[in-house]
């Protein structure tokens, strides 16, 4: 007799099967691409968008649909409406600080202020009477000395307000100034004219700014060398910086801009919302790169997104190199590595629509205790880079791009394959990261460390201690008024 063939429904549940393992062998084969390349959803959905857009409306549709489902994937709900923070113990304070000067002068108009830079002695304390200062720009160009700065205060934080209407507010270019509770505020027609609220530059060594609320500028710190000399051992500490609407220029927005200078702390500031809407739409939250060296960045925030969220354009948190540095700017004029033995410890870094640490070409880097919710994780790219990563709490995944050598102690991490399907196991460990509510829903697991240190809100941790920057974010909240 002859063989009959199978049943119409049996051969279409056979095909049926087939169809489903092999989308499973795809989807499968994508995620290892995925993965191996160091492409979050976050950072994929963006190009997903890209690609489709400029064809029939069925294909953009179709873009804006899978773009919106990768990101909803890797950063949650897509609310964009502000972020909220509760009084923190990072970034400026209320609390006047004073750091040195011995001979008091008074200013209380711009003329009383530019005359007082223009004669400036080591030792003196330029007092900003309280009021709000309309100013073009201000160059500081007399030396202090070690033991006898320069500066230049508000007596109370909050009390006086400098706008500037120029391209660069201080212009700081001798050694020795300091700057302490004074807010600084961009105020410029076109917005992409407020450059810098200080361009320190050449033999500007030793300067330090304390204590300052600064907002609406594309750097608000710019730090480079001058005719063969650097500004070594600059000090940026407690600093608020900010902007209150994304930047429409070309050019870089990065608050902290930091290039072929050696010795720089950077520490304790709340750097946010530094989104940029013109040229490449990438900003950076602070990044040290150009040749220098021995750059610290401890215990700061950064939250690529409080205010100004849901902007296209790629945030990324902090950096050793940047996107890289003309030959001609750097402290060798090679730049055959962008960073040497630099340090990121103790900071949070958080919703950033890329990757919360970035270092290219840094060699020796040491990446220790910090947090990162609601980024793309950590790339550490190029042979010239190499990085000791240990202790931290990564929301996203730790990788080796390019080339990049990675030397991994003890570390959590959530893989690449795990955000494209959704699930941030490390997040959840918070009560509400989306809110700024850091506090943990149950105790978190430890390990342990090298040595004791620090943490982020200048807690003193054993060497048996929580992974990432803090043991309790109750610490970081600023004590009531």
């Amino acid at each position: 007799m002859p063989r009959r063939s199978p049943r119409p429904r049996a051969r279409l549940l056979r095909y049926g099967i087939l169809l489903v393992l092999a989308g499973v062998v795809a989807a499968a084969a994508g995620l290892y691409y995925l993965q191996g390349q160091g492409i979050a959803p976050r950072t994929l959905a963006p190009y997903v968008e890209k690609r489709s857009s400029g064809h029939n409306d069925l294909i953009v549709g179709t873009g804006r649909w899978l773009g919106g489902v990768l990101d909803g994937l890797d950063r949650g709900s897509g609310d964009t409406g502000p972020v909220l923070l509760p009084p923190l113990s990072i970034g400026a304070q209320a609390a006047a600080v004073q750091g040195g000067g011995r001979a008091r002068k008074l200013a209380g108009s711009a003329d009383d202020i530019k005359r007082a830079l223009a004669g400036a002695e080591p030792g003196d304390v330029i007092v900003l009477l309280p009021g709000t200062y309309r100013l073009g720009g201000l160059v500081a160009n007399r030396a202090g000395r070690e033991g006898a700065p320069i500066a230049v205060r508000a007596e109370q934080p909050g009390t006086v307000t400098i706008e500037f209407d120029a391209a660069e507010g201080f212009q700081v270019l001798a050694p020795w100034w300091r700057f302490e509770n004074l807010t600084i505020r961009g105020a410029c027609r076109q917005q992409e004219s407020c450059e810098h609220a200080f361009h320190v530059a050449g033999g500007a060594h030793h300067f330090a700014a304390v204590n300052n609320t600064i907002l609406d500028f594309n750097a608000h710190f710019k730090i480079n060398g001058a005719d063969g000399r650097f500004p070594d051992a600059g000090l940026i500490e407690g600093n608020t910086l900010g902007n209150t609407a994304p930047r429409t220029t070309p050019g870089p927005v990065t608050p902290i801009d930091l290039v072929a200078a050696n010795d720089w702390i950077v520490r304790r500031n709340l750097i946010a919302d530094f989104v940029k809407t013109g040229g490449d739409r990438i900003s950076y939250g602070a990044f040290a790169k150009g040749g220098g060296a021995r750059t610290l960045f401890e215990q700061n925030i950064v939250l690529c997104e409080q205010r100004l969220r849901g902007l296209p354009g790629q945030r990324v948190g902090l950096s050793f190199g940047g996107g890289g540095t003309g030959k001609d700017y750097c402290r060798d004029r090679k730049c055959i590595t962008e960073q040497d033995q630099g340090t990121m410890r103790a900071n949070l870094v958080a919703s950033c629509s890329d990757v919360g640490i970035y270092v290219n070409a840094g060699a020796g880097s040491r990446l220790i205790d910090n947090t990162l919710v609601d980024t793309a994780g950590v790339h550490v790219r190029f042979p010239e880079s190499s990085a000791e990563i240990d202790g931290n709490l990564v929301d996203g995944a730790i990788l080796a791009r390019n080339g990049g050598q990675l030397h991994l102690g003890d570390n959590l991490q959530t893989s690449i394959a795990q955000l494209y399907l959704g699930h941030h196991p490390l997040r959840k460990l918070f009560a509400a990261p989306d809110s700024f509510d850091f506090s943990w829903r149950e105790a978190p697991p430890q390990h342990t460390a090298a040595t004791p240190s620090a943490g982020l809100c200048g807690e003193a941790r054993s060497r048996t201690r929580r992974y990432g920057a803090f043991e309790d974010f109750k610490a970081c909240l600023a004590a009531p008024r």
